[in-house]
């Protein structure tokens, strides 16, 4: 790895990564590059001075930056950051980012993403390669971090026409390094898939738990709750902030979804009303026998 060039722009050196938000997410990244040597140096940034700390203690990264710092330091900076964030961030790092270096993101959404890129890095956009990994955990923060979490996981790049052949790969071998595999889609195909199978699965999950915890005996539901309700509530206990954003950005075809499962649901409510015991049970056999396709073909039970 320590010669290969297409992984910071220079035979002679390894990179200088920076993580813009060093959580589960950003965190992982750099540990993983770290654990395999890509990297010789991590900066860590971001709003919050605790989580950085605790970044430092723990070894994710090797010092505090500021984004100037960032931008003038760098040679590869992966913003780890809220959608909705995207543009203020970029903002603040084109006055100082280096010719070479490159951006890359993790956010879920891209067509917002990419907007704001162009809006904010204007005739440097270029440097900036969207990028979405689906990976991840109800657990936040430093702590949370491993070098494993993206091993055998799928890494999606939306790249723009103006960023490189070179560049592209350049992020996509980083990516490789921490064990995923990289496809590549257009933003807009991006965001229509993930409204169904990501976004839609935590708005779901999200307005159940609400509905749950409103209710007037919903400590004895919770009390009584097992497995199921654990494995459909999981994802309800992520960042407020990072899921509302992703609902906003990508709103048009959260709701499109949204329309098509309630379809479904009127369908099998209908079946339940009329006591059709063949409907239903065609319903519910098909749900079953597409997930544990879907588990055997993946590989996440």
């Amino acid at each position: 790895m320590h010669d290969q060039q297409p992984l910071g722009g220079s035979a002679a050196a390894l990179p200088v990564l920076a993580v813009v938000g060093v959580g589960l997410i950003g965190g992982s990244f750099a540990a993983a590059l770290r654990q395999a040597g890509a990297v010789s140096r991590v900066l860590g940034a971001g709003r919050n001075r605790k989580s950085l700390h605790q970044a430092l203690e723990l070894g994710l990264i090797d010092a505090e930056a500021s984004l100037t710092e960032v931008a003038e330091q760098a040679d590869i900076i992966l913003l780890s950051v809220p959608v909705g964030a995207t543009e203020a961030v970029l903002e603040t790092l084109r006055p100082g980012l280096r010719p070479g270096a490159l951006i890359t993101d993790v956010g879920s959404t891209k067509v917002n993403v990419v907007q704001a890129a162009r809006a904010a890095l204007g005739d440097r956009v270029a440097q900036f390669v969207p990028g979405h990994p689906i990976a991840g955990a109800e657990t936040t923060g430093p702590a949370s971090a491993t070098p494993q979490l993206y091993t055998g996981r799928t890494v999606i790049l939306t790249p723009l026409d103006e960023n490189s052949a070179q560049d592209r790969l350049r992020i996509t071998r980083l990516w490789e390094v921490c064990g995923a595999r990289v496809l590549v889609m257009e933003p807009g195909m991006h965001d229509t898939v993930l409204a169904s199978v990501s976004h839609l699965p935590h708005f779901l999950s999200s307005v159940y738990m609400w509905q749950v915890a409103s209710a007037g005996n919903s400590d004895l539901r919770m009390e009584l709750a097992g497995s199921g309700f654990r494995d459909f509530t999981r994802i309800a206990a992520g960042s407020p902030e990072m899921w509302r954003d992703i609902f906003l950005a990508n709103r048009d075809a959260v709701l499109s979804e949204l329309a098509e499962v309630r379809k479904a649901l009127d369908q099998a409510e209908q079946a339940l009303l009329a006591g059709d015991t063949q409907q239903l049970h065609d319903f519910l056999e098909r749900a079953a026998l597409a997930r544990r396709f879907w588990g055997s073909r993946s590989g996440l039970k």
